[in-house]
């Protein structure tokens, strides 16, 4: 999800490609003479002062794109601008498993846009936005009103989910899978759409009748297409993997300095970061899991 949200909170990702440790050890070293001969590294931190410098997908809306696009890199421009750097910088690579180790971890950037909360490979800076998977159907079907996956009229229902995402474990114990269209979690989206796309374009097809998908993709997609669609959180679940994240940044684990700064950033600008997050029709959740409207 993130962006990176589905590698965060899956144990898998969904990108997986690997780099070799020739391709990590140039631009690492690189990267680091560059933050000394930038006179950087105070308190022991490589953030460069004037650029920021941000690791992404070159292809995963409605996060971040290569085009500027996302809501990722709007929010990056924002950062940029409130904490005194004069650009912003890319280091692109499919959200994959690596994308970590390979960005962030070898000194490439400073910062990952979109990480979740409690993920152990980046440093989170406190939440900016809270949103949950949801369920995705026609306003006008017969599904009008369901609100959980217990609803018994989804039993004969073939459903659309991608697989290992933490709604599966609850369609399991369901026995919503048995019927439902399973879609790969692990794609290079340099070489092929997002699911969530996939799934919308599906359901108008006919060829899923509802679909369980990570908040912003949903709402994003589902605000472009042909059929009006209702955007339900999933908020009324029992038991069974958690549906809602608190998304943050991530940063180094040594970059405490530029922490604090993001967090101050962030408090000082979630209306505006909850109106941008809203034009992309992500459905966010305050902490009664209340829908946050514009």
């Amino acid at each position: 999800m993130a962006g990176i949200f589905m590698r965060s909170v899956s144990a898998a990702c969904l990108r997986c490609v690997l780099l070799v440790a020739v391709a990590i050890v140039a631009p690492a070293v690189s990267d680091i003479a560059h933050a000394q001969t930038a006179g950087l590294g105070a308190a022991g931190e490589l953030v460069d002062p004037d650029i920021l410098r941000v690791c992404a997908d070159p292809s995963n809306m409605p996060f971040s794109d290569e085009s500027g696009d996302g809501f990722e890199d709007k929010l990056a421009q924002m950062v940029a601008a409130g904490t005194g750097r004069k650009s912003v910088s890319y280091t692109w690579f499919p959200s994959v498993m690596g994308f970590v180790r390979n960005t962030l971890g070898a000194n490439r950037c400073d910062i990952v846009m979109g990480y979740a909360q409690g993920d152990e490979l980046v440093q989170n800076t406190n939440a900016y936005y809270r949103s949950s998977y949801v369920l995705i159907y026609r306003k006008d079907g017969d599904l009008s009103g369901v609100d959980t996956l217990a609803d018994p009229r989804l039993k004969d229902k073939r459903l659309g989910v991608v697989e290992s995402t933490p709604p599966t474990a609850k369609m399991a114990a369901m026995r919503l899978l048995e019927k439902a269209k399973i879609y790969p979690l692990m794609i290079d989206t340099r070489a092929a759409p997002s699911m969530a796309e996939v799934m919308m374009r599906d359901m108008q097809a006919g060829v899923i009748d509802a679909a369980v998908v990570w908040g912003p993709m949903a709402g994003y997609y589902a605000a472009r297409s042909d059929a009006e669609l209702a955007v339900v959180p999933l908020i009324h679940e029992k038991g069974g993997q958690r549906m809602i994240y608190r998304i943050t940044m991530g940063v180094r684990p040594s970059d405490q300095n530029w922490k604090r700064t993001l967090n101050t950033f962030i408090r000082e600008n979630q209306s505006k970061i909850d109106k941008l997050l809203l034009d992309y029709g992500v459905p966010l959740l305050d902490e009664r899991d209340r829908r946050i409207t514009q």
